[in-house]
């Protein structure tokens, strides 16, 4: 089985899909791998590595010649693969919702494409869950991004001069970001509250040392969607919940928000009023900006001020660490691929649960289910 890695094209895309770590784990299962010219560097990772770790270096002709899986971290052109074996694998995110045309290409072209971002949530994926491994550094980078717009100190300082007041942070979203934007911001001394609309997470809150802020005895509070996900919220909930956030907003500092719902365009947190309610000098951070942001205001791929307020919207955030989000995307990839593995065969030989999950297309057709419906 040949592996074929490709240097990524989308605009402003930093990140690599195999390392020489997973290149050698890769041949240790027997198969070749094969790495498009420059397809590290700008994840750190020099074309001689990949060759000492065992892979082939060449370009894109050669690297897709006779493939049978091609990785990337998002998903390359259909018309960019020629000369790929026949019903190759396409193993990548691949936006399946925002680029429907692309996916009708990898049908049309016989390939079968896993949408890795489609990877259930469950305890034996959890290693092969690239939305959790890159929303994870993504909230991280989130307040390091908050404090270089915010001009201030983080922690409370004692000086011979007066004090100075520790930042005020306030997380809006639990989940996998939201929790290390905590656990961020807390390290660096904010004092720190956040909010979700999903109950259980308060004791992760709590967990954290930061201030749980819920809406208390109103319908919808639990929130819960499929997979572990948050889900629609009640219209009482809703207004419940804008009024508890345009008094505590007004409060803050800084505030981070990152709540997305799979398939559908992110749910508005902030209004422009409540935006206008926060002092001059305050940041707000929205990792959701390219899926419509959960600020008014927001602009994807700018820093916009409104008010004095500072609106940051940077595409991309996991590219922006590229060489770290490299390595744990690169495992997912591995792990997902490696769980599989025939040795008798030589290939990965996929099951019902995650297969059925993740692929896309096979045989020339769409086949999965969340795009059929």
């Amino acid at each position: 089985m040949k592996i074929a890695v490709l240097k990524e094209s989308a605009p402003g895309e930093r990140r690599v899909s195999a390392t020489p770590e997973t290149v050698k784990k890769f041949i240790g299962l027997g198969a070749e791998v094969a790495i498009e010219a420059g397809a590290g560097l700008t994840a750190a990772i020099a074309d001689a590595e990949y060759a000492a770790a065992g892979a082939t270096v060449g370009d894109r002709t050669g690297t897709l010649a006779g493939a049978g899986i091609v990785l990337g971290v998002q998903g390359p052109d259909p018309e960019s693969l020629g000369g790929v074996a026949p019903g190759a694998w396409v193993v990548a995110s691949l936006n399946p919702f925002g680029e429907r045309a692309r996916v009708d290409g990898y049908a049309a072209a016989g390939l079968e494409a896993l949408a890795m971002e489609f990877m259930p949530r469950i305890t034996r994926a959890q290693s092969m869950d690239i939305l959790s491994s890159q929303s994870n550094l993504s909230g991280y980078k989130a307040v390091l991004d908050a404090a270089n717009e915010y001009g201030r100190a983080f922690p409370m300082m004692m000086t011979a001069a007066g004090t100075v007041s520790a930042a005020r942070v306030f997380v809006m979203g639990v989940g996998v970001a939201g929790l290390q934007a905590i656990a961020t911001a807390r390290r660096l001394g904010a004092q720190v509250s956040a909010t979700d609309v999903r109950s259980a997470t308060k004791e992760q809150i709590q967990s954290l040392g930061a201030k749980p802020i819920f809406v208390e005895n109103v319908a919808g509070i639990e929130g819960e969607g499929s997979g572990g996900y948050a889900g629609e919220m009640s219209d009482a909930y809703k207004a419940a919940q804008a009024e508890l956030v345009s008094t505590h907003i007004a409060k803050q500092d800084i505030v981070i928000t990152t709540a997305l719902i799979p398939g559908r365009p992110a749910p508005r947190l902030i209004s422009a009023a409540q935006v206008a309610s926060m002092k001059p000098g305050s940041v707000i951070v929205d990792l959701a900006v390219e899926q419509g942001g959960n600020v008014e205001g927001a602009v994807a791929g700018e820093i916009v001020e409104v008010g004095g307020v500072k609106i940051v919207g940077h595409k991309n955030v996991p590219s922006r660490l590229a060489a770290d989000t490299s390595a744990l995307f690169s495992r997912n990839l591995f792990n997902f691929l490696n769980a599989f593995w025939d040795k008798e065969t030589g290939a990965p030989v996929l099951d019902e649960e995650i297969g059925d999950a993740v692929r896309l297309t096979r045989g020339g057709q769409v086949v999965n289910p969340r795009l059929l419906s």
